[in-house]
């Protein structure tokens, strides 16, 4: 895409300072160049504004991700304003002033940008600036900082009229370079982006260093013998013994994948004397709440209590949360609000443990966290100059349930199948394993890809996408520590795990008198122990949750077909076999399905066939090792070869959501072998 030079240096800009979270959070702010195109039609030179557009991000903003407006039409919308009542009206009006296809949609800080008489604008969300918009006596602070150099706008909800406050204040303080924004952020300016840019780092510097330098030393109050932290290995331990209850309890309205935070800033919050009043008071900036709700459930138990205690504390806190929630929506709720989102929390404080955070995916769930720790900053900054006052529970209100707001979630795509779904594949390294846990990512869940092989594991975490799809973990499923460690990653990644896949395995392919009785406890032990181990670990997870979960068997044709010179192999497949069973008539009543799939002749890109059990197979069948593929499509109903990309589809069909109703269930993936018709 060839941009103008203008935008070329605005997306720099926006580069730098979005990289910085101690400038602006993710998806924090926007910022904006103006300067002069040839108009196609007219071939005039017309005045255009370049501004991040809706829902984008500084940090990685592309040209698409750019409003680009004709500043005379922009401008114009001043003499049809129909004042503040009506200002959301204003939003649609933008439309009429885009300059050309393509680009994104106009976000609602639009207005700021355009209406100030700057060429180069920035507005953003650091915390030390919010901290001074959200003091009691943030007025007074914000002079005493900066002296007319950056001026106060009361708390205004973003909009049009908010635009029309900082222009007017901007020309009537001629020496200012930016303003502080009541409850909300700052605003900065420059003739040049690269003076736009300094003026914002200026204001942001120069609010940190008068906060660090005016402030006293402990503004949430004295530690709390109560509430210190647990030791780092206990502390992980407990977040993980919780994890589960706190995502199922987070999840009552709708699925949500967590993320878990112990980082200093969280901890010494916690064990502060002051903690459960600030906490109370809520967050401030919209942004921030908008992602984090109104306020988090806090735990008021040491953190050492027991854990059955501290389950039917949380319980209760969170009967409480809701009902004080919908309190909340139904105090201020009008005949035209958007209907209430859901009533559970998006942040929960444990003190002395952390913070647990949620969102629709581990992303979402992430960037809450950060937006919190971005409140528990500014809480920090205003009480150690002043007192917290974030802006009254009514606008929070009016931002939270904004139509507008609900305008932008209508606007993204529909959620994929498996979202908000965390799966833990085993053996996901190579082969079937790594083809299965590419599916299910690519159905939208987040994957814990399990492998006796570390750099395999990480590996194809890689290509899934990283942490916030998917992470790696090394596991001996003959082992039942390395399995509950596993686990234990697994939810403190993504508060929990519901779709299970015991594929590991290795293939041992010899007639009765050459079968070793090593060979036979080996096979037992990674397929038959180790799957067991595995469900009986994913059973606790899942029923602590109480959201139901897949449990899916990567059987054999071998379960039900008896062939020569494999025993051990076709043994422990039977074994499988019949768990699945067991298990589907055991965990129903948990709302736990227990399948299996049945895969034969997965020569191509499987691991087990590469280890030798290919060339043992082709010296049973009397083929060359390079035509086995070949060979088993032959001898099946539908001659075609079967590839692992094949049984991690009848994954997807067992898990993806249509087959609610189907448990005990074994699906052949096998081209057609009329000797393995399941009976």
């Amino acid at each position: 895409m060839t941009l103008s030079p203008e935008a070329d240096a605005l997306l720099a800009r926006s580069h730098r300072l979005g990289a910085d979270p101690r400038n602006t959070n993710y998806a924090g702010g926007n910022t904006s160049a103006k300067g002069t195109a040839t108009d196609p039609v007219s071939g005039a030179d017309t005045e255009l504004m370049w501004v991040k557009g809706s829902g984008g991000d500084l940090g990685t903003l592309t040209g698409p991700g750019l409003a680009v407006l004709r500043l005379d039409r922009l401008r114009a919308l001043v003499d049809v304003y129909p004042g503040e009542e009506r200002e959301d009206e204003m939003v649609a009006a933008f439309d009429y002033c885009l300059h050309g296809k393509g680009g994104a949609a106009p976000s609602i800080d639009t207005a700021m940008h355009g209406l100030v008489d700057a060429p180069h604008v920035d507005h953003l969300h650091p915390d030390a600036g919010i901290a001074l918009a959200c003091a009691a006596d943030g007025e007074a602070l914000t002079e005493e900082c900066f002296g007319d150099r950056v001026v106060w706008v009361g708390w205004r909800r973003p909009g049009f009229q908010l635009g029309l406050d900082i222009a007017a204040a901007k020309k009537a303080n001629p020496r200012a370079i930016g303003c502080v924004l009541g409850g909300h952020g700052i605003t900065a300016w420059g003739e040049t982006s690269s003076e736009c840019e300094e003026n914002s780092l200026r204001v942001i510097r120069e609010a940190r260093e008068f906060l660090s330098e005016r402030g006293k030393p402990e503004p949430f109050g004295p530690v709390r013998d109560d509430c210190l932290p647990l030791p780092k290995d206990e502390r992980r331990s407990r977040a993980a013994a919780l994890a589960p209850l706190l995502r199922g309890l987070a999840s009552t309205d709708r699925p949500q994948v967590g993320h878990f935070t112990d980082t200093a800033p969280v901890l010494d919050f916690l064990a502060r004397a002051e903690h459960p009043r600030l906490a109370a008071l809520g967050t401030s900036c919209p942004d921030h709440f908008l992602r984090t709700k109104v306020r988090p459930l806090v735990l008021d138990l040491p953190p050492a209590a027991p854990l059955d205690e501290v389950s039917v504390r949380l319980r209760r806190l969170h009967e409480e949360y809701r009902s004080e929630y919908a309190a909340y929506y139904d105090r201020h709720a009008a005949d035209d609000s958007p209907a209430m989102r859901g009533a559970d929390p998006a942040i929960v404080l444990v003190p002395g443990v952390g913070m647990f955070s949620y969102g629709k995916d581990k992303q979402t769930a992430r960037v809450a966290g950060e937006f919190y720790l971005n409140a528990i900053n500014v809480m920090h900054g205003a009480e150690s100059v002043s007192r917290y006052a974030p802006i009254d529970e009514a606008e929070k209100f009016r931002i939270e349930y904004w139509e507008l707001e609900e305008a932008k979630l209508r606007r993204m795509p529909p959620q994929k199948p498996l979202a908000a779904r965390v799966a833990l594949v085993t053996g996901a390294g190579s082969g079937i394993g790594k083809a299965i846990a590419h599916r299910l990512a690519a159905e939208g869940a987040c994957v814990v890809v399990a492998d006796l092989h570390a750099e395999n594991a990480a590996a194809v975490a890689e290509e899934l996408g990283g942490p916030d799809r998917a992470t790696a973990v090394t596991v001996d499923v003959t082992d039942e520590q390395r399995i509950k460690e596993a686990f234990r990653a697994a939810v403190l990644a993504y508060g929990g795990v519901d779709l299970v896949v015991n594929n590991a395995g290795i293939s041992i392919s010899k007639p009765l008198l050459e079968t070793t009785a090593e060979d036979w406890d080996l096979q037992h032990d990674i397929m038959a122990r180790g799957s067991f181990l595995v469900s009986r670990e994913a059973t606790r997870v899942m029923t602590e949750q109480g959201l139901g979960g897949d449990i899916v068997y990567i059987a054999s044709k071998n379960a039900v077909f008896a062939g020569p010179h494999n025993i051990a192999y076709s043994a422990t497949k039977a074994d499988q076999a019949h768990q699945v069973r067991l298990l589907a008539a055991e965990l129903g009543e948990h709302g736990i399905r227990v399948n299996g799939v049945n895969p034969d002749g997965v020569v191509r890109g499987s691991g087990i066939f590469a280890g030798g059990w290919g060339a043992k197979r082709a010296a049973v069948y009397g083929v060359e090792e390079s035509e086995l593929g070949k060979f088993y499509a032959q001898r099946t109903l539908l001659k075609r070869e079967v590839l692992p990309e094949h049984v991690a589809g009848a994954v997807f069909a067992l898990t993806g959501g249509d087959l609610t109703h189907t448990t005990g269930l074994h699906i052949p993936v096998d081209a057609g072998v009329a000797a393995a018709f399941l009976r």
